[in-house]
């Protein structure tokens, strides 16, 4: 009995070991010339994308790809390069997709404007609902000329149905004499 309640503590503090295992990060040491440049460096290397892995930014990746894309981030910097050059470079080797906020073109203008528009377009159909009145008794109740004419046609009708009443009933009198 004693046995099993500690391989059962023992399997719950392993899976809990497993669980909260921390993935550590990239730990590379570029030296920077000062601190505007490393503040660049982190930043660009935040805003661009690996190209490998599926959603992760070049500092966070441990891909290969990742390591080299820094490298040359890094070197780059070194050159003198400003960040829309460095930028320019990597789309023009990976494609907008190495890039977390891709620029504003007529291939993205559905990212950048889609939720917006779909925004207005369900304000405006908000709005449309809540301009149609609910139908109430006030809005259902005749007016005086509504009522009278209402009432003629109800005369005419009870007029052409007492007619047809006394036609049919005159027609089968007809058919029960012969």
């Amino acid at each position: 009995m004693l046995t099993r309640a500690l391989f059962i503590i023992l399997a719950v503090v392993s899976v809990v070991i497993a669980a909260n295992e921390a993935y550590a990060s990239p730990v590379e040491t570029f030296e920077f010339e000062d601190e505007v440049t490393k503040v660049r460096f982190q930043e660009l290397s935040k805003e661009l994308r690996c190209p490998k892995c599926q959603n992760q930014n070049l500092a966070d990746s441990n891909s290969t790809v990742a390591s080299a894309l820094r490298l040359e981030l890094y070197n780059l910097l070194v050159e003198g390069r400003s960040d829309s050059e460095i930028i320019d470079l990597m789309v023009g080797r990976y494609g907008e997709f190495v890039l977390y906020r891709p620029r504003v073109s007529s291939v993205t203008y559905i990212l950048w404007f889609g939720p917006a528009l779909l925004i207005l377009i369900g304000v405006i159909v908000v709005i449309v609902i809540l301009r149609k009145q609910p139908a109430n008794k006030a809005n259902l109740a005749l007016n005086t000329e509504q009522q009278t004419k209402l009432k003629q046609l109800l005369a005419e009708s009870e007029g052409e149905h007492s007619t047809s009443k006394s036609t049919s009933q005159s027609t089968s009198d007809l058919v029960d004499k012969e």
